[in-house]
């Protein structure tokens, strides 16, 4: 549903993952990669606005779903408008109130649609984006490493013999 129409363009990132990574780049890297692109008025078809989405969730990852609770998003749609050539719809949808954030979303997948823009674009913004997300998640997987408990190795390490408790 999210596939750019023409197929040169979905050889590395389709439409939904780079809008995934947009969503939760960090701002400053998307205003220092974006900044020679904003100098254009863009023309809105929706202004970035804020509000709430009702998320649901699974019991046990399978189960029913259920309404888990709500959570502030901010949307955004745009056409660039400094040429002819930016012809293309940028959406965004981004958690929390960040107008500014939205719109350097919705500027990126702009242009990451042209297919003048699109290489430059993956490169230099996308990559990083990519590798910060990596090293965020092995710093999150270290962290939780440090608190696993095996059970298994703790009922050796107390002693008891499980043999002993079964004779008496």
């Amino acid at each position: 549903m999210l596939q750019p129409s023409d197929s040169r363009l979905s050889t590395t990132t389709t439409r939904a993952q780079w809008l995934a990574l947009l969503a939760r780049a960090p701002l400053t890297l998307l205003e220092q990669v974006l900044q020679p692109h904003l100098q254009a008025t863009p023309y809105w078809l929706r202004k970035p606005e804020t509000g709430l989405m009702m998320v649901e969730a699974r019991a046990g990852g399978n189960g029913e779903r259920f309404n888990l609770g709500e959570m502030t998003v901010t949307r955004c749609a745009l056409r660039l408008s400094n040429s002819t050539t930016h012809r293309h719809v940028g959406i965004s949808y981004v958690v929390g109130r960040s107008h500014r954030h939205a719109y350097l979303a919705a500027v990126a997948d702009a242009l990451l649609l042209d297919e003048t823009e699109h290489s430059e674009i993956e490169c230099s913004l996308l990559a990083p984006i990519r590798a910060l997300l990596a090293t965020q998640q092995a710093s999150r997987q270290a962290r939780a490493d440090t608190s696993k408990v095996d059970f298994f190795t703790v009922a050796r390490e107390s002693g008891v013999d499980t043999d002993d408790e079964e004779q008496s």
